[in-house]
């Protein structure tokens, strides 16, 4: 079965500095995939990789069977990737609203009310926040505003970048019931990049560990946690942190 997304081979890095060292990855529709790894380690590099910028210096990114290696990143999310950044970067001085009609942008209008009613059914917050301005929201408002203005895309992959960095536990939780429901509802293909292992192993179909621009392993979400190297480096921390979630 062909991948929905390949990553073969891929260097990148900026200026002289080289983040990712000859990285192979795959998704297949229907799948969450997930990256974990320490911080530093490359995962967010590897995500913006994936998406244009910084562009590899070798190896390839081939999407839906089209190499975008080069492609520009705006092309890139036309033909269905959207990305829900690290550090969330919505529009401040925008409403909520507005925001989501931004990330609406790329699909046609007449798709709009009826994808809006679904990320308030999926996020009631931000319709309750509907007017308010984007800075004003609490950060965890402020990640499912991301996440909602990646999904008014209608994409066929979601990359997300440390959707729990900085939340509480219950905010967590709820971000994660909600990309589990899509993939199951809907069949949405998901990219997790992670710090949080434990919650990201328990959702991901397979997963892919990152040592320092290098991926040195992968297998099923279920066989990384059970794997002791894994446990010891990534999920005793974990496991603390999301106890009460």
């Amino acid at each position: 079965m062909s991948a929905l997304l390949s990553v073969e081979g891929v260097a990148a890095g900026y200026g002289k500095i080289t983040a990712l060292h000859g990285v192979d990855l795959q998704i297949h529709a229907g799948e969450i995939v997930t990256l974990i790894g320490a911080n530093g380690a490359g995962k967010s590099t590897l995500m913006m990789t994936i998406c244009g910028s910084p562009q590899a210096r070798s190896g390839r990114v081939v999407y839906d069977g089209r190499d975008i290696t080069r492609q520009p990143t705006h092309l890139t999310m036309r033909q269905g990737i959207a990305q829900s950044p690290e550090g969330r970067r919505i529009f401040q001085r925008m409403t909520v609203l507005e925001n989501l009609r931004l990330g609406a942008s790329v699909v046609s209008p007449e798709y709009f009310d009826a994808d809006l009613a679904r990320m308030y059914d999926l996020f009631p917050r931000l319709k309750e926040r509907e007017s308010q301005r984007g800075g004003t929201l609490s950060g965890g408002e402020q990640q499912m505003l991301a996440i909602a203005r990646a999904l008014m895309g209608r994409p066929k992959l979601l990359l997300l970048d440390e959707p729990s960095l900085g939340l509480a536990p219950l905010i967590v939780r709820h971000i994660f019931e909600v990309i589990r429901e899509l993939n199951q509802r809907e069949g949405l293909t998901v990219f997790l990049v992670e710090q949080n292992a434990f919650h990201a192993l328990k959702l991901a179909h397979r997963a892919y560990v990152m040592v320092n621009g290098r991926i040195t392993m992968s297998g099923t979400g279920q066989d990384l946690l059970n794997n002791d190297d894994v446990r010891a480096a990534y999920l005793e921390g974990g496991r603390r942190e999301t106890a009460g979630a």
